[in-house]
């Protein structure tokens, strides 16, 4: 049985309110091609398929294509688990459609895949099932553990407040559980663990949000199996603690500066009853890379490298190593020569100069004084954009205050008459 694993897709995440979905479209390409390529006969996506509970209508249109195309007209097997970031009756609202074609998706701990049956579905229990792919000649018994929170677990995991303590009692209650539900692994079938967790050992970005230093599991605990999907951290690794082979595929595309330069890859697994499983990358080429640029020499070292075309095919954060603040004139010819700059960071050098003195400030406007504020804040010059909305809000406020005051005289006279 040949299986693709992949996770944290993270449809209809921004760059700083940039879309992304251009590129998402370009991964789930990507990923379609490589599952026909590679003729494969299950597809397990391991969580945060969507990057909030309330996805975009572009982002679940897109969800729901890459279904189909994997699919392939019931050829190939889908398993989808929940993340942290997905809403898990939203994601299993097309259950009823899906399971028909072969497609599962399962939103909470404990999911039982025999509720709508399916044509590759064997049989099935809560929080498993065995399924025969179309496509192979053997049968593979799958854990699925969507995001195991205390509160989609629906148990008190430890009434004991201390942390190491709540640590150690969640750790023991996800192997207990899975050990559980290992008893339905054969001989005779593929065994899988498909699960959206934190493992301990396991390397971070800052692009994860929510992992919960208490939500960790020990690696150690887990179950033997043919192979573990994971989903959850978004750096691709292989957990080398753990007693199987225990994978995170990592997200598709980086989404954030910490990712700068990593691979991204999806799993290709060949796994037989009773055998090791063989387990190889294909890297992904969707999406385009993020970039740190760090132009210690100034600005027209910035405006040099913008001018030669470095990187134009990049989303780039800069930082400027600069004595005095950038202008806005500086600021849009970099965006003009690069349109991937998503931020400009100056580093001023010579911080005393940048000071704003008590005397400095003496019978200058607001408007003035909001322009000193943001430079020494940000070594760059206010947008004007940015100053009529600051200047609107204090008029506004300082209207109301007035309202107000007057109001309140208003009732004092009504209060002495």
């Amino acid at each position: 049985m040949r299986i693709l694993h992949t996770s944290d897709w993270h449809l209809g995440k921004t760059l700083d309110s940039i879309s992304r979905i251009e590129e998402q479209r370009q991964f789930i390409d990507e990923l379609c091609g490589i599952a026909e390529n590679e003729s494969v006969d299950l597809v397990l996506v391991a969580g945060d398929i969507f990057d909030t509970y309330n996805p975009s209508s572009a982002a679940e249109g897109l969800f729901y294509d890459a279904m189909d195309r994997l699919n392939s007209g019931g050829r190939r097997t889908v398993v989808v688990v929940a993340g942290n970031h997905d809403s898990p009756d939203r994601l299993c609202a097309a259950s009823p459609l899906a399971f028909k074609n072969g497609i599962v998706l399962l939103g909470y701990p404990g999911s039982d895949a025999a509720i709508y049956g399916g044509s590759s579905i064997l049989q099935a229990g809560p929080g498993w099932l065995e399924i025969r792919p179309g496509s192979s000649e053997h049968s593979a018994v799958i854990i699925a553990l969507p995001y195991p929170s205390e509160s989609r677990l629906e148990q008190l995991i430890s009434d004991d407040p201390r942390e190491d303590r709540l640590q150690q009692a969640y750790s023991d209650k996800i192997a207990e559980l899975l050990h559980g539900l290992s008893n339905n692994f054969r001989d005779d079938t593929v065994n899988l663990i498909v699960g959206h967790l934190y493992l301990r050992d396991g390397k971070t970005s800052d692009s994860e949000r929510q992992l919960g230093g208490a939500l960790v599991v020990d690696p150690g605990q887990l179950p033997d199996a043919h192979f573990i999907a994971l989903g959850h951290l978004h750096r691709p690794q292989r957990i080398k603690s753990a007693p199987s082979p225990a994978y995170y595929s990592g997200s598709p595309i980086a989404y954030s500066f910490s990712e700068t330069d990593y691979s991204k890859v999806v799993y290709i697994v060949d796994a037989f009853p009773g055998k090791e499983s063989e387990v190889r990358e294909v890297y992904l080429n969707s999406g385009k890379p993020l970039k740190q640029w760090r132009a210690k020499n100034g600005i027209e070292e910035a405006l040099r490298w913008c001018e030669e075309g470095r990187d134009r095919n990049a989303w780039i954060d800069l930082e400027v190593y600069t004595d005095r603040a950038l202008t806005m004139e500086e600021q849009k010819k970099l965006r003009e020569l690069n349109p991937g700059i998503i931020n400009i960071r100056p580093v001023i050098a010579d911080e005393k100069e940048s000071t704003i003195s008590f005397e400095s400030r003496e019978g200058k406007n607001i408007e003035e004084l909001f322009r000193d504020y943001y430079r020494y804040k940000t070594g760059m010059e206010a947008a004007e954009e940015l100053l009529a909305t600051f200047l609107e809000t204090v008029n506004g406020d300082m209207e109301k205050e007035s309202d107000e005051t007057m109001l309140g005289g208003e009732d004092i006279e009504t209060q002495v008459s």
